[in-house]
């Protein structure tokens, strides 16, 4: 009898902490992705111009395609997921630096933190560098970077 609750209690937190590693990968990655997709479509005209605002290289602002891209493609399949997450990291730290410094300790009209939406993606990323993507990803509990 005990070894069958000890075989149910392995499976539960096993189910519970891959289903909820899977559950956190794809809330940050498909809603990140959707940004990317917008900027596919319709250019980082305005990401060019808040990094030349700040007298850096236009051509950093490319790096937008690897964050909002590249990043939560990775995630979301589970392949080089925690790489994924640091790529995210690291999108949302430049894009607060770029376009979110004046908001840095604000509240919006709604009584909310004013940058909530890069600093879910930011945790969100930092969870997956930190966690990495469970068993149910294409990588698998030990595959690349997972």
């Amino acid at each position: 009898m005990s070894d069958m609750i000890e075989t149910q209690q392995r499976w539960g937190r096993w189910v519970g902490d891959d289903l909820g590693k899977l559950i956190g990968r794809m809330s940050v990655s498909v809603l990140l992705l959707l940004h990317g997709v917008h900027k596919l479509l319709n250019g980082i005209d305005p990401v060019k111009q808040l990094v030349t605002n700040h007298h850096l290289p236009e051509s950093l602002a490319y790096g937008a395609y690897a964050g909002e891209l590249v990043a939560p493609i990775l995630v979301a399949i589970g392949l080089f997921a925690r790489l994924g997450g640091g790529l995210i990291v690291i999108n949302m730290l430049v894009a607060v630096y770029l376009a979110g410094m004046g908001e840095l300790l604000a509240l919006n009209a709604q009584g909310g933190y004013a940058l909530e939406l890069e600093v879910f993606y930011l945790v969100g990323g930092l969870s997956v560098a930190l966690m990495g993507a469970g068993r149910f990803s294409v990588g698998g509990a030990n595959g690349p970077l997972n």
